[in-house]
């Protein structure tokens, strides 16, 4: 693959394949544009996790490459992690050191000069709203301070790439929401590129520019969030009823009004242009499909209806 200017990330045909030919990532073509927040949604097991993994080098490829910052991952991974943060799920931090020493040892690990330590240190506790807590030992921040001191921890080597995974998993909505005002203000102020992956599809929509959903492996469609729900039409109607959906799918899929069809574990998703006006045929139809309705619901789609169209489910923590 030749590395081609614009992009932060890209990926060509990258698989990795365990034992007894399970794929958790399946020839994934990726492009992330630098300067942008890139959302990598899908369901549990769908590969975001190992996709984050071969993307910052710490687990290789079964085939397939990418360029990360303008490095290979396999001919110069010392080169991506040199220009790349990192915070992974887990929580790592040594509940024994203070915040700020916790923040001096990872850029000791990196090299930088103790006055860098230092100024960076100050600039990143306070960005992260924790100059307060910065000398108390990290076993008496809340879940939510952790999770702050672990992304800015990521940010002391001044990255150009930033991934998160599950930045904000645990956390309560306070902290989320700062978390999210700490990532939109990277992309800001510093022109950085972040790449997270989310459980929190409401937070996707908000933080990023592109939003890609994978599934069993593969990335089945990528676009802002705003052009997505765009797709779905005016109104989104779920349809659950007790009996087989498949042939009132194909007659819903007939319809002039319906944009969208699609199975899901618990009915079928439609996209109508008017889905108030429309409930009275919809209702009619299912029952002449022999599809009899236990509850139906109409609401503006959003990003959630995005994601159970592409993957037939919802995405739950």
């Amino acid at each position: 693959m030749n590395q081609t200017g614009g992009y932060a990330i890209q990926t060509s045909a990258l698989t990795k394949e365990y034992e007894a030919g399970v794929r958790a990532v399946d020839s994934l073509d990726l492009k992330v544009e630098s300067n942008t927040v890139f959302a990598l949604l899908g369901p549990n097991g769908a590969g975001k996790t190992t996709t984050v993994s071969m993307l910052t080098t710490l687990l290789p490829p079964t085939s397939g490459t990418a360029f990360v910052a303008g490095s290979d991952i396999l001919e110069d991974p010392a080169g991506v992690r040199r220009k790349i943060g990192v915070t992974f799920q887990e929580t790592v931090l040594d509940d024994a050191l203070t915040g700020r020493q916790a923040l001096d040892h990872h850029g000791q690990l990196y090299g930088l000069s103790r006055a860098e330590r230092r100024e960076r240190a100050g600039e990143l506790l306070g960005l992260a709203e924790l100059e307060d807590a910065a000398d108390k030992q990290i076993k008496k921040y809340s879940g939510g301070m952790k999770r702050r001191l672990e992304l800015i921890r990521g940010l002391m080597t001044d990255p150009e790439i930033l991934f998160l995974d599950e930045p904000t998993l645990g956390v309560d909505p306070q902290n989320r929401a700062k978390i999210g005002d700490h990532i939109l203000g990277l992309k800001q102020r510093k022109g950085m590129t972040v790449l997270l992956t989310t459980h929190d599809l409401d937070e996707a929509a908000r933080l990023a520019d592109t939003v890609g959903i994978v599934d069993e492996g593969r990335l089945v469609v990528v676009g802002s969030p705003a052009d997505l729900i765009a797709q779905m039409g005016d109104d989104t109607m779920h349809v659950q009823g007790n009996a087989p959906s498949d042939g009132f799918a194909s007659a819903a899929a007939a319809l002039d009004f319906v944009t969208e069809v699609a199975a899901t574990d618990s009915g079928v998703q439609l996209g109508v242009d008017s889905g108030d006006r429309r409930l009275t045929e919809v209702v009619r139809l299912a029952s002449e499909s022999g599809y009899p309705i236990e509850t139906i619901s109409v609401s503006k789609p959003t990003l959630g209806d995005v994601f159970l169209k592409y993957t037939g489910r919802e995405l739950r923590d």
